[in-house]
């Protein structure tokens, strides 16, 4: 049990944890500024403002470059896997919610005469802008710098 515990000791982990959980804590305030209401779904949706996968990665590469060095392979391995994440993200399932948002267009016209058609309909909000995405990778970057351990 205690090598489990030991996973609370890894600043890198952590920190980026902190910086996914945080974007996701700003949804719900984005929400309410918005739409002035509290939508507590905010917290486990994908999409909306900031991107928590980009603080994540953000967050993660940052760290594994203060812990083992700016020119380490590590850090190289994270911020090509944050570039994956972030492109995914502003890209390919943006790219897929705008055709999610069209088949449920056709969907609903299609069907109109026949209400008993009752299919779900796709998630049309699966991806980011790419303001979403930079202010995501913005906040990762903050959280990493804030709490920099100091050896």
């Amino acid at each position: 049990m205690r090598d489990f515990f030991d996973i609370l000791d890894n600043h890198v982990l952590v920190v980026s944890l902190i910086a996914c959980l945080s974007a996701q804590l700003l949804k719900v305030v984005f929400e309410l500024i918005y739409h002035g209401k509290i939508n507590v779904r905010a917290l486990v949706e994908t999409g909306g403002m900031p991107s928590s996968h980009s603080a994540l990665v953000t967050a993660l590469a940052v760290c594994v470059g203060q812990v083992q060095g700016w020119a380490s392979p590590d850090f190289a391995i994270a911020v090509i896997v944050a570039g994956i994440v972030m492109y995914d993200a502003a890209g390919v399932r943006q790219a897929a919610g705008k055709q999610a948002r069209i088949l449920n267009q056709i969907i609903d016209e299609l069907f109109r005469e026949k209400p008993e058609f009752n299919e779900d309909r796709l998630k049309e909000l699966l991806g980011h802008t790419p303001v979403q995405v930079i202010a995501g990778s913005a906040l990762g970057v903050a959280i990493a710098w804030i709490t920099a351990p100091t050896y």
